[in-house]
């Protein structure tokens, strides 16, 4: 469970392409290729950045670019970028609980198409940046 390759969070923003091609070209040199797979924590970004949406557009974009190059299938493990949304619809509330299920399984499959390189930025609903600062007050 690695992470993608991307500057630090106080460092200037890649693009997803750059990512893809560091996070591979890494994978490439050092993984062996009888493992069946990568599965990605989605990694810190700056308070500024929706890391849900980030993760997934990183993870659909090496699909996307290098898919029928690497000996391994990419997908995701992740945590917080999975659950963001979710947390911050829910918030602790049972009233919230119908919300919030519709939230992940929409993120699950936003992932889910990530892994073969379809996923279409925006085309999840997200909690956005404003959901980094709620979810560390949250019930998490």
């Amino acid at each position: 469970k690695p992470n993608m390759v991307k500057n630090g969070i106080d460092g200037p923003k890649a693009t997803p392409e750059e990512i893809a091609g560091y996070t591979t070209t890494c994978l490439l040199r050092t993984v062996p290729p009888q493992l069946p797979g990568i599965f990605f924590l989605s990694g810190e970004t700056p308070l500024n950045e929706d890391n849900e949406e980030s993760a997934t557009i990183n993870l659909s974009t090496m699909n996307k670019l290098y898919k029928d190059k690497l000996p391994w299938h990419l997908s995701f493990s992740y945590g917080k970028a999975l659950q963001k949304t979710t947390i911050v619809t829910w918030m602790g509330q049972d009233s919230n609980r119908t919300a919030a299920q519709s939230a992940l399984k929409s993120r699950a499959a936003a992932n889910s198409d990530a892994t073969y390189g379809r996923y279409v930025p925006g085309s999840c609903a997200s909690i956005g940046v404003d959901g980094n600062i709620q979810q560390a007050a949250g019930p998490y």
